[in-house]
């Protein structure tokens, strides 16, 4: 652990880490801590070299999310990477725990999705809907305890998911779990009813636990799992 920071694997082009429910990815608040701050932070201390530290913030992830996230370190791997997350060359998946039983168990989902900056939310939309965009994923009922003891406090039905994001939308797997009418288990924006099923402080329930690229390098496919945590 580095300042509070989970740190999973890093060399010279990238660095790999867990982000911690609440901090955000990047952030222009003063006196914030974000991962970008706290990483580079984290660099200069351990590199011994003056001056601020390149560290390229390849995706993101919602600041009440959880999960692994990876960053470059270089200019040369920030491309190689960006090529990869744009050209479908990154495997994100995720937990998730949900209000009710999905029906089907499995299946994909395709929506279209339209931000509203004003209110930091999204929704389902029409396709000819201005600005809208496709979200896409496949979800499936997993055999897991990731948040077990939470799905424990709760006497409502939940269902724990396995979730493969294909598209990266503004909070696209909050808006289309809802959407479907199994919103996430702490989730204040898309679950009406969260805050009668369990205490407001009851984190987000969705974790980023599984990344999957390619290194920008050495070209060798690396995937990084906190499934070895549950």
């Amino acid at each position: 652990m580095t300042n509070n920071i989970n740190i999973l694997y890093e060399d010279t082009q990238i660095l790999v880490c867990v982000k911690p429910a609440g901090v955000a990815t990047q952030s222009k608040r003063i006196g914030s801590p974000d991962m970008v701050s706290l990483l580079k932070n984290h660099i200069s201390m351990t590199s011994g070299k003056s001056g601020d530290p390149y560290l390229a913030v390849i995706h993101r992830l919602d600041q009440p999310v959880s999960g692994i996230l990876v960053f470059a370190k270089t200019p040369a791997a920030a491309k190689e990477l960006n090529r990869q997350l744009t050209t479908s060359g990154f495997g994100k998946h995720y937990y998730a725990l949900v209000a009710g039983t999905p029906e089907p168990p499995s299946a994909d989902l395709e929506n279209y999705l339209v931000k509203d900056a004003r209110t930091n939310t999204s929704r389902i939309c029409q396709k000819n809907t201005a600005d809208a965009k496709l979200a896409r994923l496949h979800y499936n009922l997993a055999d897991t305890t990731f948040f077990a003891d939470i799905a424990s406090a709760i006497s409502a039905t939940t269902s724990q998911l396995k979730i493969k994001l294909d598209t990266g939308r503004h909070h696209q797997i909050r808006v289309q779990l809802s959407g479907m009418g199994c919103p996430i288990i702490g989730d204040t924006k898309y679950n009406p009813d969260s805050p009668k099923l369990i205490a407001r402080r009851t984190p987000l329930c969705l974790c980023a636990y599984q990344l999957e690229f390619r290194h920008p390098v050495t070209k060798k496919a690396m995937t990084f799992s906190l499934d070895h945590y549950v």
